[in-house]
């Protein structure tokens, strides 16, 4: 089953999203997956340095620096449901996340893309790394499989920054607002970080239309 994931670094809900994406994976065990995440920035007008957060979100939503509490108790409470602990204190900068879908990107030619996206959310939202640090994304790439010295020299240049922005460009024209937004079989379209039983249920329907179409054909 081809799964297309719309999706950026900085966006907890696409952690969480995954988590369930998996646990769904895991009770339909004889769906074999090809997973493949594509660019959404969250906040594209960032500088390329990225800026500190307390300041960004004292700008967004004019509170102390850090989430408003209902936002901060909703993220948390989704996180746990999955096992994640968000860690925000730990997160001193907001980054510009095109690097970061450089390295996505990179690591799809390789067939390491998963891996490379769970290490950038695991580096950012428990561990606080900054992910506008270049040597951040190298260790990402390289706890991910791929190689330090390369994706440091690919990092260095301009290499695909116009193909990624294109992309997360091409997904907006598509009507995509928000993320993460899971698009199945290239017929079925899901946003939000839906409970397991959601993505249960595009399965079985994907499933049905298979074996209708089977059934047709050999009628």
């Amino acid at each position: 089953m081809k799964i297309d994931i719309i999706s950026d670094a900085v966006c907890p809900w696409c952690f969480v999203g995954k988590r369930r994406l998996e646990s769904a994976l895991v009770q339909r065990p004889d769906i074999q997956a090809e997973i493949t995440w594509h660019p959404f920035q969250l906040n594209p007008d960032m500088p390329r340095e990225g800026r500190d957060r307390q300041e960004y979100l004292r700008e967004k939503f004019g509170t102390d620096g850090s989430y408003p509490e209902r936002i901060r108790s909703a993220i948390g409470e989704a996180g746990r449901s999955v096992g994640l602990e968000f860690h925000f204190d730990r997160m001193s900068r907001i980054p510009n996340t095109l690097d970061c879908h450089r390295v996505i990107h990179w690591a799809g030619l390789a067939g390491r893309q998963d891996a490379v996206v769970t290490s950038l959310f695991r580096r950012y939202f428990l561990d606080g790394e900054d992910l506008s640090n270049g040597e951040t994304l190298v260790a990402a790439a390289t706890e991910g499989g791929l190689d330090a010295a390369d994706i440091r020299a690919r990092l260095a240049s301009e290499e695909d920054r116009e193909m990624v922005a294109s992309a997360d460009e091409y997904v907006r024209r598509m009507g995509v607002s928000g993320v993460p937004t899971f698009i199945f079989e290239r017929k079925y379209a899901m946003s939000g970080a839906q409970e397991p039983a959601a993505f249960l249920q595009v399965f079985d329907r994907i499933t049905a239309d298979a074996r209708g179409g089977a059934a047709a054909v050999g009628a």
